[in-house]
């Protein structure tokens, strides 16, 4: 009796520690879900940027809200081991920018870069994006 009360305690106890090790994995895995603002300089004009991302199901959306409140949806958003990535596209003055993103999360914080081709010209910046708190 004693050896099965032994073998059905450190069942127990091996199932609660997978248990706090699952949850422990899944707060540490960060979520892209939220408000993300960021500035960008353009000449002597700073426009501040906001990107929402939904998760509806398994699938995410998200727009980008820039300069004059435009809204524009984002395409190929993935998210993925903690990095996400999606394209922006958007006409000004008669010419297609695509602004690709991509950036690690941690924390509150998206660190990474942005690369815009203008027309096959090509320009890469760095990007940083903060979580706003709702």
């Amino acid at each position: 009796m004693k050896t099965s009360l032994r073998s059905l305690n450190a069942i127990f106890g091996l199932i609660a520690w997978l248990s706090w090790l699952s949850l422990s994995s899944a707060a540490d895995t960060p979520s892209p879900v939220g408000k993300w603002k960021w500035t960008i300089q353009r000449g002597d004009q700073t426009i501040e940027t906001t990107l929402t991302i939904k998760q509806e199901g398994d699938k995410l959306t998200g727009t980008v809200t820039g300069r004059n409140n435009t809204e524009t949806p984002v395409q190929d958003l993935k998210f993925e081991n903690g990095e996400l990535s999606f394209k922006v596209t958007r006409e000004w003055n008669g010419q297609t920018v695509v602004i690709s993103y991509k950036g690690k999360i941690e924390g509150d914080t998206i660190k990474g870069t942005t690369e815009r081709d203008r027309d096959g010209e090509k320009t890469t910046r760095d990007w940083e994006a903060k979580r706003v708190k709702e």
